[in-house]
């Protein structure tokens, strides 16, 4: 019988020993980590954006809206941190901005900065509505998705992955 933490053997499993016999000393250690997170995301992003099509909102809409909710009361938030924020270019919140302005989700509006030139966007009353309704629905999706795992499974992978990730990004800064 399988002890608790092991599987059957994948393809990632495979992989690694078809590069442990042909290259051997090679470190392929990390292919069972890095190989599972690149598919574990292509599956995610897969499932993220039939997720958002079945709840009737683009993945990029999605974003902005709960950047600025995630905000807090007024919900308001100039387009620089909102990039800053959602880890994307000062171009593409321009796009959402626009699109989500067309659908009465948020308001561009002039800031109080010493020139007046500055821009903040403002979640309005049915974009909060909405971004409330897709993310409840949303996260009880993911959830599921999730729950092979036990609380204390999920929250010690999330520690591990922040782990990483902090990593990688300090590796990116240097």
């Amino acid at each position: 019988m399988m002890a608790q933490d092991e599987q059957a053997r994948d393809a990632v499993d495979e992989i690694a020993e078809a590069w442990r016999r042909e290259l051997p000393g090679a470190p392929v250690e990390s292919i069972g980590v890095i190989t599972r997170i690149w598919r574990i995301a292509h599956l995610l992003e897969n499932d993220r954006r039939a997720t958002m099509q079945r709840l009737g909102m683009e993945v990029s809409t999605r974003s902005l809206l709960a950047t600025l909710r995630r905000a807090g009361h007024p919900y308001v938030l100039a387009p620089s941190e909102i990039a800053r924020r959602a880890g994307v270019s000062a171009g593409a919140v321009s796009q959402w901005v626009s699109r989500a302005e067309r659908d009465g989700w948020v308001v561009r509006r002039r800031g109080a900065g010493a020139d007046g030139r500055a821009v903040e966007v403002t979640l309005t009353d049915a974009g909060r509505e909405r971004i409330d309704a897709v993310v409840g629905d949303l996260l009880e999706h993911e959830a599921e998705l999730v729950a092979g795992l036990d609380e204390r499974e999920v929250a010690r992978l999330g520690n591990l992955l922040r782990r990483l990730m902090a990593g990688l990004e300090h590796r990116n800064d240097a």
